[in-house]
């Protein structure tokens, strides 16, 4: 072989190799949510996609169970263990049962970060908090004693009786309680996350409860359901849903009168802001209690003890900015 010949087969393989490595290095992120289909988890898509085209060399996988169920996100899980992706970023449906999954999933050298609903510490390397648990709880129980000036009874309408998010958010609210003075919590009842369920719940809760002030949802499913059965009902004016919801889903309730106010962090935000921490864990960032994340346009996340972030304060929608939310998530 000449010379020339040769350098041009050793050129000619070098870019083959280079152009190999290239390919390679695109990282793919699973943003895995709770389940398909629902509204919230398809704006932080959005997010994602848009974390992902800034940084010009990640693929999203957006996957998820059709039911919210841990079964479900077990099998999603192993099913992109087996696809070697680079990163999971998950909403658990079940913060324990979900976590040897993802042990294994870090064994094989995929970086695991929580968000929204979180993961046990053991089974995964951060997770991110859509805000503060302690104003987030705050905020759900001040949404409904601002329209409460009597005083009254209040119950809730969470989620599954194993989501951490919820869980911890109605603790939260429980301890402020008293800074709230006349409003009584009366009930705390599970929809499961399923629209049908949480409406079921919510009629339940209006019959036993005939004093019943306000309905707090810290659920998308759930307050838009139970938005539905106090309209439903014909008791607008009378009881008031409140929570965490989506505008788009909820412009009607509050143009109803059904929901006076209701808060909520942009989703969009929160998919844009776990899929930059997925990608800088797995590009070497630390995860130290201290560590300090870059978010993108989000900020920065600071890793507490727990190894845990806020991302944002949560943001109260009303007849006043309804409409300019309504259309984008």
């Amino acid at each position: 072989m000449s010379i020339l010949k040769k350098a041009l087969t050793t050129a000619a393989l070098a870019s083959i190799l280079l152009a190999g490595a290239a390919q390679a290095e695109t990282k793919r992120i699973a943003l895995v949510v709770k389940a398909l289909g629902i509204g919230f988890f398809e704006a932080a898509n959005k997010g994602a996609q848009e974390a992902a085209k800034e940084l010009g060399d990640v693929e999203i996988i957006y996957t998820g169970p059709t039911d919210t169920t841990a079964e479900g996100q077990i099998e999603v899980i192993n099913a992109l263990i087996a696809q070697g992706v680079d990163a999971i970023a998950i909403s658990a449906n079940d913060p324990d049962a979900v976590a040897p999954a993802l042990q294994k999933a870090m064994e094989r050298g995929i970086t695991v970060i929580s968000w929204d609903s979180g993961v046990a510490p053991a089974g995964r390397q951060m997770h991110l908090n859509p805000s503060s648990s302690a104003l987030i709880g705050n905020t759900i129980i001040k949404l409904a004693a601002d329209n409460m000036p009597d005083g009254g009874d209040v119950a809730v309408l969470s989620a599954t009786s194993t989501s951490t998010n919820q869980n911890i958010w109605i603790e939260e609210m429980t301890k402020v309680m008293g800074n709230y003075p006349g409003v009584n919590l009366v009930a705390t009842v599970y929809g499961d996350d399923l629209a049908d369920k949480s409406y079921r719940e919510a009629q339940g809760l209006i019959a036993s409860y005939p004093n019943l002030k306000a309905i707090i949802a810290p659920t998308t499913v759930g307050i838009l359901a139970a938005s539905q059965a106090v309209t439903d009902a014909g008791l607008i004016g009378k009881i008031n849903v409140t929570g965490l919801g989506l505008p788009s889903e909820m412009a009607g309730a509050v143009e109803s009168g059904a929901t006076i106010s209701f808060a909520i962090w942009n989703p969009i935000d929160l998919g844009y802001a776990a899929t930059m921490l997925a990608y800088n864990i797995n590009a070497g960032a630390a995860t130290a209690p201290g560590s300090v994340i870059p978010m993108g346009r989000m900020g920065n996340a600071t890793l507490d003890e727990k190894g845990e972030a806020a991302m944002s304060d949560p943001f109260t929608y009303d007849k006043s900015n309804i409409e300019e939310f309504k259309s984008i998530f």
